[in-house]
């Protein structure tokens, strides 16, 4: 399928960013402070961040999924059966996080936590809804003519490339909810540590680009 494939390929490289964004909100080592963060707080993070492995894995394996099916020279119908599912696990596992971050509450004792809390699940929520979009674009591509196919995979993977900018908010937005004691209160849980750990770039190809966006 020499039409679909690089065009997959595209679309591989665009969805690459998925994982970055569950990095921003476990990759970031603690400062270290005498007295520790507030128990209130590492209470509130532990509810968060024990949401994040499960999701993690999801992400990265619809990565996965992708990448190796844009090695392939896969049939239309697998690679929309694949892709489709991808969609689907990308829009499932930020939901999740958004519905893990929501129902913690905002972070205690912190000025314009609620704000910051509410921006993250607004755009996380987003996304999820975005990708919600792109599985029903894929799954209403034609598979029975190649260059069909091809031309509506092109417009999945320019799509995909748009929603850099909401991957690049929902970063922005987590970035801003760590701010001091909540960094390190995230940082002492063990779940984000497991999260950070596996997004090493000796994981692989399908995480190694996550890496630099660690704090």
């Amino acid at each position: 399928m020499e039409g679909t494939n690089p065009v997959n390929k595209k679309l591989a490289a665009a969805l690459s960013g998925g994982a970055v964004l569950v990095v921003a909100l476990s990759g970031c080592s603690s400062s270290g402070g005498d007295k520790g963060p507030d128990p209130k707080l590492v209470s509130w993070a532990k509810a968060v961040c024990d949401a994040v492995p499960a999701q993690d894995a999801k992400i990265k394996a619809a990565n996965a999924a992708i990448r190796t099916t844009a090695a392939d020279t896969a049939k239309p119908e697998t690679l929309q059966k694949t892709d489709s599912q991808a969609f689907q696990d990308m829009a499932d596992g930020y939901k999740a996080i958004a519905a893990a971050i929501s129902g913690a509450g905002a972070p205690p004792g912190v000025d314009g936590g609620a704000k910051r809390q509410q921006d993250v699940v607004k755009t996380l929520t987003s996304l999820a809804s975005s990708y919600t979009d792109l599985k029903k674009q894929v799954d209403g591509l034609n598979t029975k003519n190649q260059g069909k196919f091809a031309s509506g995979l092109r417009d999945v993977a320019t799509r995909m490339t748009e929603l850099e900018k909401q991957h690049k908010s929902g970063t922005e937005a987590l970035k801003s909810l760590q701010q001091g004691e909540v960094k390190e209160a995230i940082a002492e849980q063990s779940s984000c540590k497991k999260v950070a750990s596996s997004t090493a770039p000796a994981t692989g190809s399908t995480t190694g680009e996550t890496g630099a966006t660690k704090g």
